[in-house]
């Protein structure tokens, strides 16, 4: 494979700022609700710029570092999709109005690219360093994709006891409703004073940078199983994640199409994992693990539209729905020594 150049960091700082300031600044520059066909078309083109990115790949650096890309940004992608369920269910918690939801997402994913760059630098290293490390890996990827296969518990967002919301608690008071799309504001305490408060939409942002911390410990080894290229591995991580917010607002309208996904998921996380455990007596090309990963997913999107045709219902809406507003009561009910 081709050396990555400085060059190719560069073109692909370019490329990710770009697409950022395209999302906040035109698409978005306004707060608004983000219709489903709005967003099926931002998620077509997102699609569309990780595509060229990805030719761009080919010619430059080569066909194996392309076949890299197409895998860490389909496995990614999938595994996104799977997380959007968690982050539709926070969003329901804290009852965040609609039309402030892309600003946290926005916000959010920012956050994410820098802990996930933080967490691949760690994890290439580790493997460059220590090559057993592999296989703690790919043990890890097994033992994550048969719980998610067999996981039948409901998730619950509890503010109270997530360990960055109550550091945050410690130094700032937090109001009791929302102010407008803000995450901070300053107003008068208890005594009249006036000092710096945080807003419920900043607690939501914490919650889900700390959701994504703990998604990231599962997709990052997992792609750490199909290359150990810097680049590779976050490139196609960021070009998955900008697509995230077009598909959060698109999801209702392909529901159908990822109620089972987390099956697929599993397969394939316990799949890479194995690949990583056997890799010193069987060496499988990426190419192949593509194919694999693809005809998993697909078979997993097809029993998902067929079970789903006949019941009328799928699963996953069930498993997000919550009562009203349960973490936003939450934290309006338990203070923090900030809000004394």
């Amino acid at each position: 494979m081709t050396a990555v150049t400085g060059t190719a960091w560069i073109i692909f700082i370019i490329s990710i700022t770009s697409l950022l300031i395209l999302d906040l600044g035109v698409f978005n520059r306004k707060a608004h609700v983000i219709k489903p066909k709005e967003a099926l078309i931002q998620v077509a083109f997102f699609i569309g710029a990780a595509i060229v990115f990805n030719i761009g790949i080919y010619l430059s650096i080569g066909s194996q570092a392309g076949l890299e890309f197409t895998t860490g940004y389909l496995m990614e992608l999938m595994l996104s999709v799977d997380n959007l369920f968690i982050i539709i269910l926070i969003f329901g918690s804290f009852c965040v109005p609609a039309k402030d939801q892309h600003k946290v997402l926005f916000w959010g994913i920012l956050g994410a690219l820098g802990f996930r760059l933080a967490f691949i630098l760690v994890g290439v290293s580790l493997v460059e360093s220590f090559e057993w490390i592999l296989y703690i890996f790919g043990a890890f990827l097994v033992i994550t994709g048969l719980r998610m296969a067999i996981k039948k518990e409901k998730e619950k967002v509890e503010p109270e006891h997530n360990v960055m919301v109550r550091f945050f608690r410690r130094f700032l008071p937090v109001t009791k409703d929302y102010e407008g799309d803000k995450f901070f504001v300053r107003k008068p305490n208890g005594k009249g004073k006036v000092i710096l408060w945080a807003t419920p939409m900043f607690i939501t942002l914490l919650v889900v940078e700390t959701t994504d911390i703990v998604f990231a410990v599962d997709s990052i080894p997992a792609i750490l199983g199909i290359t150990t290229s810097t680049f590779i591995v976050f490139s196609s991580h960021a070009f998955a994640i900008l697509g995230l917010r077009s598909l959060y607002f698109s999801l209702s309208h392909v529901m159908n199409l990822f109620c089972y996904l987390k099956y697929g998921l599993a397969a394939i996380l316990t799949f890479v994992g194995v690949k990583m455990l056997v890799a010193h007596y069987v060496h499988l090309p990426v190419l192949a693990s593509l194919a694999i990963i693809v005809l998993i997913l697909g078979i997993s999107m097809i029993a998902s539209v067929i079970v789903t045709r006949r019941t009328g219902v799928c699963p996953v809406v069930a498993e997000v729905q919550t009562e009203s507003c349960p973490a936003l009561t939450s934290l309006q009910e338990n203070e923090g020594p900030g809000d004394k």
